[in-house]
């Protein structure tokens, strides 16, 4: 499975799947973070209702890190 720990230590690499170098990826995680955090908060359910039950039931995403999270969609929308 592709990773960014792995990807960021190849620029050239991380350049042509993402559009970005590791530096801009770098600038642009913070932001991504909290943007996602605002939209899908963990009190809420998707539909931004309250939740009835504990944050962290049900099975667990591939793309837990927004770290991960954001080169998906990178790679995604590149390809």
């Amino acid at each position: 499975m592709l990773t960014y720990t792995k990807l960021k230590r190849n620029r050239r690499k991380c350049l042509a799947l993402t559009g970005l170098t590791p530096k801009e990826f770098s600038a642009l995680l913070p932001a991504f973070a909290r943007a996602y955090e605002e939209r899908y908060p963990a009190d809420k359910t998707m539909t931004g209702k309250p939740r009835r039950r504990k944050v962290g039931g049900g099975r667990k995403g591939g793309l837990g890190d927004p770290e991960q999270q954001l080169l998906f969609i990178l790679v995604q929308h590149k390809t």
